[in-house]
């Protein structure tokens, strides 16, 4: 029974981590940007939203879409970042070995 509780106390250990690695992906911020820096979109580890910067010359009610497809574009590029940020804290606890397939944060 030696080895049950060895596994278990090594599952408390792993969960535990986790639990820590959870907290700092919180914390994670990363910032995309499009347009040379034109626009810049900040995002969290949970790849909600924390703020949109626009710079005023990109501002034409004629050319939407151009700004649309910008703040796309800063979006995706942030949420690459937030996402090999992630991947980082990962590895830091399972110690390089990877997730099985479903299994995220």
């Amino acid at each position: 029974m030696k080895n049950i509780g060895d596994l278990m106390k090594q599952a408390q250990q792993l969960q535990a981590r986790f639990q820590e690695a959870q907290e700092r992906v919180n914390q994670i911020e990363a910032e995309g940007q499009s347009g040379g820096g034109m626009v810049r979109v900040t995002i969290n580890g949970k790849g909600m939203a924390k703020a949109v910067r626009i710079d005023p010359s990109l501002i034409d009610p004629k050319d939407a879409g151009m700004l649309e497809d910008l703040l796309v574009a800063a979006i995706n590029d942030a949420r690459t970042k937030v996402d090999a940020k992630m991947g980082d804290e990962m590895a830091k606890v399972t110690g390089g070995l990877p997730l099985p397939p479903g299994l995220k944060f």
